[in-house]
């Protein structure tokens, strides 16, 4: 499966994609809203492995996909939806939650919200979903910036929600229903 936008190409996770991921979580930016200091090169690929062990579920309910720059090697994070109910109807999916994470050299320049941008056209024309939300650390502005940018409305805060780095954080959650979508709506 793949999904192309102006700049970006979604594909499923490959064995070999451990490496990036395991630079890009290790960078420090990046796990300032994340536990541990450190993820190892046996959890890196550990990921990666679960990954694709989803593309082989029957019905398919998660589908996590490597964010890749067509003119670069290796991938500079991934982005996905999780199917989370069925509505009524035995082909209807009433809710999913979506998820993204960027290699923090790469932010900054609008690849967080092409991507879920597709992750959402992928969610309410493909799958049929009705409601997607999504949660963030209330502290990652940039985070939250990208689902009011989807037109992602904040639903709520879930306070002293997650505790890691010797501390309680917030919780923000967003939403948007299908009503709300348009499609292609971010480039």
């Amino acid at each position: 499966m793949e999904i192309k936008t102006t700049r970006l190409l979604l594909r499923e996770f490959v064995p070999d994609d451990w490496e990036s991921v395991f630079i890009y979580r290790n960078d420090p930016r990046y796990r300032r809203f994340y536990p541990g200091d450190a993820e190892s090169e046996a959890e890196a690929r550990v990921f990666v492995e679960w990954m694709i062990e989803q593309q082989k579920s029957v019905p398919r309910k998660t589908y996590q996909l490597a964010i890749t720059l067509p003119e670069r090697a290796g991938i500079i994070g991934n982005a996905g939806i999780r199917l989370r109910g069925q509505g009524g109807h035995e082909t209807a999916v009433s809710q999913a939650d979506i998820g993204y994470e960027l290699d923090p050299r790469y932010w900054g320049q609008g690849y967080a919200t092409e991507a879920a941008g597709a992750v959402l056209d992928f969610g309410f024309e493909t799958l049929g979903v009705h409601r997607i939300w999504s949660q963030c650390i209330s502290e990652n502005r940039a985070s939250a910036h990208v689902l009011e940018k989807l037109g992602m409305r904040r639903e709520g805060r879930l306070h002293e929600h997650e505790f890691f780095k010797e501390r309680y954080w917030d919780t923000l959650i967003y939403a948007i229903l299908v009503d709300g979508w348009r499609p292609n709506q971010v480039k």
